[in-house]
Formats: C-alpha cells, sequence, structure tokens
C-alpha cells in the first residue's frame, strides 16, 4: 500500500526511445513503474528499448497513449510541438500526467494537452546521457529543472524526480531559455573548447604533420596522450572553478602577461583551422573581464586577427 509521501504506481508511456526517453525509463522501471510501451523509430532506438525497457512494447504514438497514465515526451526541442500535436490528436484520457524533458520550453507548450485534462509539467534533466545502462545511475546523481502550471503538477514532478534519486529544482516559465542556455553555454560549449585545446596541443606533440608520432612518449606511440595530458587538468579545473569560482582563475590572463598571451595567439593562428585563435582570444577577453588584467592584455584581445 503507498503512503502519502509515496507516489503510486503507474503505467509509463514514452517518446520515444532516445537516450533521455531510455535513461528516465529505467529510472522509474528501478523504483517500481511500469513502463508498458514506448516509440522506437530507428533500429538503433528499437535496439536500446529491448535492451533498456524490455517489458515496453513498441507502438506508435496512438498506442502508447491509449496505454499510459504517465506519458514521457522525450524528443529534440525541434520536435516537441509537432509530438504535441499528435499526441493530442490521439485524446490522452483526463488526467494522464504528461510531462516533456526540453530543456528550454516550460510547461505552456503542453496547453494543447492541459485543456484535455492532462497534467502538465516540464522536468528536465541536467545531465548529459550516453545511450547506456550507466544513464540510469547518472539520473540519480542529476538536477532537474522542474516547471508546472501549478502547484498540483509540481508537486508531482518533485515527487517523480525524488523517486529516481535525483534533485527537483523550480524554474519559472519566464526563465526556461535562461536556464538552458546557461547549461548549453557550461556544457555544450565546453565540448567545442576541449575539442580546440586537443586540436593545438596534438600539434605540439606530433607536429603539423605528424612527423614527431613516433617519437612523442619515452615509451612509443601514444594515439591519447593530448587526452592524457590535458585530462587531468581539466578535470582540476573544473573542480576548482565549482568550488571557488573566477578566483580559480590561473595562468597569463590571471597574470596580466599579455606578452606570452600575444605569444599565444601568434602560435594559434598559424593552425589550419582559425576557429581555434578565435575561440581562444574570445574566452581569454572573458577571463580578462574576470580578473583584474590591464588595459594592454584587453587591447591585445580586443584586436581583430
Amino acid at each position: 500500500m503507498n503512503s502519502p509521501m509515496t507516489p503510486a504506481r503507474l503505467r509509463v508511456g514514452i517518446v520515444s526511445a532516445g537516450r533521455v526517453g531510455t535513461a528516465l525509463g529505467g529510472a522509474l522501471a528501478a523504483v517500481g513503474h511500469d513502463v508498458v510501451a514506448v516509440t522506437a523509430r530507428s533500429v538503433q532506438s528499437q535496439a536500446r528499448a529491448a535492451t533498456r525497457l524490455p517489458s515496453a512494447r513498441l507502438l506508435d504514438i496512438p498506442g502508447v497513449v491509449s496505454q499510459a497514465q504517465l506519458l514521457i515526451l522525450a524528443v529534440p526541442d525541434t520536435e516537441l510541438s509537432e509530438v504535441i500535436a499528435q499526441v493530442a490528436d490521439a485524446q490522452p484520457r483526463p488526467g494522464t500526467i504528461v510531462l516533456h524533458t526540453a530543456g528550454a520550453y516550460g510547461a505552456n507548450i503542453l496547453a494543447p494537452l492541459a485543456e484535455l485534462g492532462a497534467v502538465t509539467m516540464a522536468v528536465h534533466p541536467a545531465m548529459t546521457f550516453v545511450g547506456t545502462s550507466d544513464d540510469t545511475v547518472r539520473v540519480a546523481s542529476s538536477c532537474f529543472g522542474i516547471t508546472a502550471v501549478d502547484e498540483i503538477g509540481e508537486a508531482i514532478a518533485a515527487a517523480l524526480v525524488l523517486e529516481m534519486g535525483g534533485t527537483p529544482v523550480r524554474i519559472a516559465e519566464s526563465d526556461r531559455t535562461l536556464y538552458h542556455a546557461s547549461l548549453a553555454h557550461g556544457a555544450n560549449n565546453l565540448i567545442a573548447l576541449i575539442s580546440d585545446a586537443l586540436t593545438a596541443l596534438t600539434v605540439a606533440i606530433e607536429g603539423p604533420t605528424g612527423e614527431h608520432r613516433n617519437t612523442a612518449t619515452v615509451d612509443g606511440p601514444d594515439s591519447g596522450l593530448a587526452q592524457r595530458i590535458l585530462g587531468p587538468l581539466v578535470r582540476a579545473s573544473l573542480e576548482n572553478v565549482l568550488d571557488m569560482g573566477p578566483a580559480a582563475l590561473t595562468g597569463p590572463v590571471a597574470r596580466d602577461d599579455a606578452a606570452t598571451v600575444a605569444r599565444h595567439l601568434d602560435a594559434l593562428a598559424a593552425l589550419p583551422d582559425a576557429g581555434v585563435v578565435d575561440g581562444y582570444r574570445a574566452l581569454s577577453l572573458r577571463a580578462a573581464g574576470q580578473s583584474a588584467a590591464g588595459e594592454e592584455l584587453r587591447d591585445l584581445l580586443e584586436k581583430q586577427s
């Protein structure tokens, strides 16, 4: 028997069996909910559903809607409006809980379903998923941005997140875009930054044409050497900034060392990909603005190459 603090077991339907959908489905199944149906268009999604959500039937959207007490719309932002329209056409039963996982939207986009009597909410995991069983573990360490149109929806969203082991964080409807932008800037743009750094470091180790590849280490060739060098430094820097904020900044910008930064710009400008030096310049300028950098360094970084 469920206590007042334990949500009832729900029949869960998921649109679709992508990384997010299967991660949340797996997490809900692990705490006793019944994942009964899922959409999966691609062969890869079908295989993922069979492995990760073995009790779920593969159905189309109307079929999933007909089976679900809790309906999860785990589709890309660009597809969400069209999927909502298809769900509305399928006429979900009044009282069906419908949540979407898109970071950039709140609950208002689900208005067509609320008008049909659904209980609607936005429940976005602030986490990146890779499509394996490790994703279910990641859910339990995630914060979720939740937005609902009323206190009932907010309470249901929070209860579901807490059940999965996550932490619910209320985000106002008007702040969803800013919330999403901050996550994209911190996580997605981090990938662009590290990719650029690895590009430059690989050239520094191997030479522009790979002529030093066989003598890069005393142990012989190592195709992952750039990652081995950069990885510990990046991880330590990430932990430091999360703990200390901008005060964690070290290096030539923090030291107001314009001469070294100028040499960096020259070296990066020689790379075939001009975007690397452009990214360095832009981020160094932001770092200069967060520190006590002098006018000479700021002028150097503001100057167009």
